[in-house]
């Protein structure tokens, strides 16, 4: 293929990566920082003799997209060219795909996977790659599978290890790590360098091209005044007072304002102090006021009816079996109240405000007559159900030739997408099927997503990271990007703090920029430095942690009724990643529900059917058919609890268990279930 032109801002930011230094592009989105990328990848491959190019992604959909929309038209005609995801064959002898091709496109978890894999089909080393590319950089931080692979990297090059791939970073908003101060903001940007090891690139000398191509939406701020009455919303409040005064809170607890965040996380609190101190009327209590909590919020922000629906599934489809009076109280509370409930949600006088303001935005835009495309940003998977209930629902929305679709990200469950289903809807909205997304932060970055002409953000809080992305969708000319919020409410002073940090970050990059390289150099060594120190102890501090119990001394507790079910030696790891009971008296614990349905296939296991306990009917996960032979419960460590020696305690993810899970062994597991096979 003939070479491909890039436009002049384009080529100032790719300068240093052509001379093989490590750099993060940092552009806005819409700015072509992925058609950059392509570029320093071409030149590499014509110029470095064994080039290897690996280009890692954070998000499944964006390994087909990136392969097809940008590196296989332009490398495709002279380069061997793959593109692996989980759903791929090849992830299952990734190390021999790395060694046969030019370009490889992955999901970042997948080469980490084979950077620490001992298997020879599946093992990739660094060296083994000449270019990395890493795609929204700035998740490089903290734990992040980014920051997990670069780890690797980074140890090896502070031990003097050669050769080390060339890095390249793309980005369009570092953000200010939270940071309120120049000061932090610096630190921050310096951070990201450390961990990608790389400095930062900008354009300097084409600022007036790249506002040109890439043009600021108008931003208006949509307010709406606060709902005069809200009987709904009040009689939600005193229901969760009876709850209140029935639980007896504790002297020391102090719950802040119903209906807020914060609310939320104080009672999240309350639910784990519960099930530490066997309070299981405390933790109960504190669930549903969550449930309550969660109608609030969604009443602030939807419709009264959807808030009422929110709080009826959950006491007929989601709440385990009433076992003590405390469940009777809380079942029977809903009960009494919830006539009076759907009355008043179905009341249109005190409908919430803010709906008929989104209403007014999108009439603003859409038309019959006017080819529009837009994307409604709001907070969660259910709040985007609902708007799209509402917006098909709506007569006047109809009328005005809104055809919507939701867009959440890809999972097992009813409120998430399979990626099948994400591309469908992307395709639909891209060829003008749809052209209305009501989507989570998914479509906020990364997404091949059509230039739309309307943005709206709608009941969020998000970083300035997030805003600049969702902002950044709104590239068609003369667009709108619509913040739709209630007077004197939080979303318009977030948004107003963001605007403030996203300048921050450009004046904090400005300043990382100014320093000298000798400076420069040595400020990125330190931190690097500091932080393979800093991870050390904290894998000392788990190892100690893990090996303080062995796994016989801790017992699995149900969450719900507080049953104890299984020993934390009956645990196992298979395969790296699902932690399954193998001791088969497990059985006689949990009932078996539904088949699960996944969207993919795997290598040596199908799943079976969900399990609860067959005490409460508190969900538990489900069982995996593995290796045809082996039918094991595969279970969620969120629903359980854990009585250790010293305790009883909640974690959210197996990783955090206090002890150590030994790995599964099919053939013991044989040996102990089937004796007859082995005499």
């Amino acid at each position: 293929m003939a070479d491909f032109q890039l436009r002049a801002y384009q080529e100032e930011v790719v300068e240093r990566a052509l001379r093989r230094e490590n750099v993060i592009i940092w552009l806005p989105t819409g700015g072509g920082k992925t058609r950059a990328a392509v570029y320093v990848a071409k030149k590499h491959l014509e110029t470095t003799p064994r080039a290897k190019v690996v280009v890692l992604v954070n998000k499944v959909h964006l390994v087909d997209q990136h392969y097809k929309k940008e590196f296989m038209p332009h490398l495709g005609h002279d380069y061997y060219l793959v593109a692996v995801s989980g759903e791929s064959e090849e992830k299952d002898f990734f190390g021999r795909v790395v060694q046969e091709k030019d370009v490889v496109i992955c999901t970042a978890q997948i080469l980490y996977n084979a950077l620490t894999n001992t298997d020879e089909n599946k093992h990739v080393e660094l060296s083994d790659i000449t270019l990395l590319i890493i795609d929204e950089c700035h998740h490089t931080h903290k734990d992040s599978v980014y920051n997990q692979v670069m780890t690797c990297y980074v140890e090896k090059k502070l031990k003097g290890e050669q050769p080390l791939p060339q890095i390249l970073g793309l980005t369009a908003s570092p953000g200010t790590g939270g940071g309120r101060t120049l000061e932090k903001a610096v630190g921050h940007v310096l951070q990201i360098c450390s961990n990608l090891d790389s400095a930062i690139v900008s354009t300097k000398n084409y600022v007036s091209e790249l506002k040109e191509k890439v043009p600021r939406p108008l931003k208006s701020f949509d307010i709406v005044e606060k709902r005069l009455q809200d009987p709904f919303g009040d009689h939600l409040k005193s229901m969760m007072q009876m709850i209140h005064e029935y639980m007896d809170l504790p002297p020391d607890v102090r719950l802040r304002e119903c209906g807020t965040q914060e609310y939320e996380a104080d009672v999240v609190v309350l639910e784990q102090r519960g099930v530490r101190q066997d309070n299981r009327l405390l933790a109960q209590c504190a669930l549903h006021l969550r449930q309550y909590n969660d109608a609030l919020l969604i009443n602030d922000t939807l419709r009264m009816m959807d808030a009422y629906r929110s709080l009826e599934e959950f006491y007929i489809n989601k709440f385990p079996t009433a076992i003590d009076g405390t469940d009777f109280f809380l079942v029977g509370l809903f009960q009494e109240n919830q006539v009076e409930l759907q009355k008043l949600a179905r009341d249109s006088r005190y409908e919430n405000p803010k709906m008929g303001k989104l209403e007014n935005t999108l009439l603003q835009q859409f038309s019959p007559n006017v080819k529009s495309k837009g994307i409604l940003f709001s907070k969660t998977r259910k709040s985007i159900h609902c708007l799209k209930d509402w917006v098909l629902n709506n007569k006047a929305l109809q009328e005005a030739g809104i055809k919507a679709d939701f867009l959440t990200g890809s999972g097992n469950g009813s409120t998430y997408m399979t990626q099948n289903e994400q591309a469908d809807t992307i395709r639909n909205f891209r060829q003008g099927t749809l052209n209305l997304l009501i989507s989570t932060s998914v479509a906020e970055e990364g997404l091949d997503i059509p230039e739309c002409n309307l943005v709206v953000r709608y009941g969020l809080l998000t970083n300035e990271i997030a805003q600049q992305q969702a902002s950044g969708r709104a590239r068609a000319k003369d667009s709108k990007y619509s913040v739709v919020a209630q007077k004197g409410g939080r979303e318009v002073q977030r948004e107003l703090t963001n605007e403030y940090l996203e300048e921050l970050t450009g004046k904090a990059i400005a300043k990382v920029q100014e320093m000298s390289l000798g400076e420069f150099r040595k400020k990125i060594t330190e931190l690097q430095t500091e932080a393979v120190i800093c991870r050390k102890i904290a894998e000392s501090c788990k190892a100690e942690k893990k090996s303080r119990n062995t796994a016989a001394s801790v017992q699995l507790l149900c969450r719900n009724c507080f049953k104890s079910v299984a020993s934390g030696s009956d645990i196992k790891l298979l395969d790296n990643q699902h932690f399954v009971n193998v001791n088969p008296d497990f059985k006689r614990h949990y009932k078996v529900g539904v088949q699960v349905v996944l969207e993919r296939s795997f290598e040596d296991w199908e799943p079976g059917c969900t399990i609860s306990c067959s005490n409460c009917n508190k969900d538990w996960g489900y069982e995996m058919k593995y290796k045809e032979v082996a039918l094991l419960p595969n279970l969620k460590i969120k629903n359980l609890a854990l009585e250790t020696p010293q305790g009883r305690t909640t974690v959210k993810k197996w990783k955090d268990v206090p002890f150590t899970v030994e790995d599964f062994s099919f053939t013991e597991y044989c040996e102990d279930n089937f004796p007859n096979l082995f005499d």
